[in-house]
C-alpha cells in the first residue's frame, strides 16, 4: 500500500530528518503515512505517545478515552493544560494534535473501551497501542488484538518503574508471537497492585515509557530496527537500570472470545454484582444535612488528608486491622478514599475478618465529592 502513497513537498520538508537516515528514508516515511494506529488511553502514556506518533507522520490515528481532564492529570499528561480541565480528553487531544501536524487524520472515540465495542473499534487499524492503566482493560485490549489479528504495542507504569513490549507480533513465517496472557495468564489479586492514583507515579516516567512505546510502533510500521517482540523491557527510573526478559508462547493459553474482564480481574462477584454496598456523594451530603448518625472513615494516607479531607476519621488502610475497635458496629459506617478503590478493598478486608454488615463505600471518593458537591476542595 505504501507504494501508492505520495508525500507532498511540504511533507518532504517536514520529515526531512527522518528521510536523511539511510536505513529509514522515503520508503519508511511512506509506510508511516499509510499506517493506521489506534491508541487506547490518552493519559500518562497516551500523551507522549500521541505527540510523537503525530509528529512522526502516522497517517491515521484513532484515540479511545471517555475521561475528562482534571488538575491531577497535569503532573504527567503533557497533552493538556489548565484551560482543558473539565473537558473531554479525546476532544482536547484531537485539537492539540491537529495543530502539531495537519497531515494526520484523527478519529476519536469518546467512550469506554468494552468487550461490546472493542472488536468493532479496532477492526480498521493496523496496530493497537495500549496506554491503559487498569488490568480489566489491559486484558481486553490484548484479547481483542489476538482475536482480530492485530499487533499490540504494550506499556505500563507504576511509581518509578515502567515496562514495554510488542505482543501478538506477526512473524515472517505467518505465526503470531507471544501476547500479554503468555506473560501474565492471570491478573494479580484485587488490591495487590494499586493504581497510579493510589500508588503514585513519577511525572516524567510516562514521558519516557510512552516515548519508547511510540518508538516500538514506528519500528513495527516501518520494519526498521528490531521490535520488542518476544521480549519485555523493564526500566527503573530511580536507579536508571534496565532489564530485558524473554517472553515465550504458552501452549496452555487459548483465547476464543471476549469475556467479563471486571469479573476476571476479581472486581465483581460471580453474579456480576458489586460485592459491597455503596453510597453516592449526594447520599453523603443528604445524610449530613439530615443529621443521620453515621461514622465517616478516611483510609487514605496522612499526606493526602492534609491536602484535602471531608472531616472523616483518618485510619490509613494499612492500619485498619490494628484499629478495629475504632470502627462502629452499631451504626452506618461510610468509608472513603480518593477514588473509591482503596475504600472498597478496605471494606472487603473488614468483611472477611468480622461481622461488618454496616459498611458503605463512598462511590467515586473525594474526587467525586469535589466535582459534584464542593469544588473548593483541592483535586490532587
Amino acid at each position: 500500500m505504501s507504494e501508492s502513497i505520495k508525500l507532498s513537498p511540504q511533507e518532504l520538508a517536514r520529515y526531512s530528518r527522518h528521510i536523511a537516515i539511510p536505513d529509514f528514508n522515503i520508503a519508511a516515511q511512506k509506510k508511516l503515512k499509510a499506517a493506521k494506529v489506534l491508541v487506547v488511553g490518552s493519559g500518562g502514556l497516551g500523551s507522549p505517545m500521541l505527540l510523537y506518533l503525530t509528529a512522526a507522520g502516522v497517517g491515521q490515528i484513532g484515540i479511545v478515552d471517555f475521561d475528562v481532564v482534571d488538575d491531577s492529570n497535569l503532573q504527567r499528561q503533557v497533552l493538556f493544560t489548565v484551560d482543558d480541565i473539565g473537558e473531554s480528553k479525546v476532544e482536547k487531544a484531537k485539537s492539540r494534535l491537529e495543530k502539531l501536524n495537519p497531515y494526520v487524520k484523527f478519529t476519536i472515540y469518546n467512550k469506554a473501551f468494552t468487550k461490546d465495542n472493542a472488536l468493532e473499534i479496532i477492526k480498521d487499524y493496523d496496530i493497537v497501542a495500549d496506554g491503559t492503566d487498569n488490568f480489566p482493560t489491559r486484558y481486553l485490549v490484548n484479547d481483542a488484538c489476538v482475536l482480530a489479528g492485530k499487533i499490540n504495542v504494550y506499556a505500563s507504569i507504576f511509581r518509578f518503574e515502567g515496562q514495554v513490549s510488542v505482543f501478538n507480533f506477526l512473524n515472517k513465517d505467518g505465526t503470531r508471537g507471544a501476547n500479554y496472557r503468555d506473560l501474565f495468564p492471570e491478573p494479580p489479586p484485587p488490591g495487590m497492585v494499586p493504581s497510579c492514583a493510589e500508588g503514585g507515579v513519577l511525572g516524567v516516567l510516562p514521558g519516557i515509557i510512552g516515548s519508547m512505546q511510540a518508538n516500538e510502533v514506528i519500528k513495527v510500521i516501518t520494519g526498521v530496527g528490531e521490535p520488542l517482540a518476544g521480549r519485555l523491557f523493564l526500566f527503573d527510573a530511580s536507579s536508571f537500570t534496565t532489564r530485558i526478559l524473554k517472553v515465550r508462547k504458552n501452549s496452555n493459553i487459548h483465547i476464543s472470545e471476549l469475556i467479563n474482564y471486571e469479573e476476571f480481574c476479581g472486581l465483581e462477584n460471580q453474579n456480576g454484582e458489586r460485592e459491597i454496598k455503596e453510597v453516592t456523594v449526594n447520599d453523603l451530603k443528604l445524610w449530613q444535612e439530615k443529621g443521620v448518625d453515621f461514622q465517616l472513615i478516611d483510609v487514605r494516607e496522612p499526606y493526602e488528608y492534609e491536602i484535602a479531607n471531608l472531616g472523616g476519621e483518618l485510619i490509613p488502610q494499612k492500619e485498619l486491622m490494628q484499629n478495629l475497635s475504632k470502627i462502629s458496629t452499631n451504626k452506618k459506617v461510610i468509608i472513603h478514599c480518593r477514588s473509591g478503590v482503596r475504600s472498597a478493598e478496605a471494606i472487603r478486608d473488614l468483611q472477611n475478618i468480622g461481622d461488618f454488615n454496616n459498611l458503605y463505600n463512598l462511590k467515586g471518593g473525594i474526587l467525586d465529592y469535589c466535582k459534584k458537591i464542593d469544588s473548593s476542595i483541592p483535586i490532587y
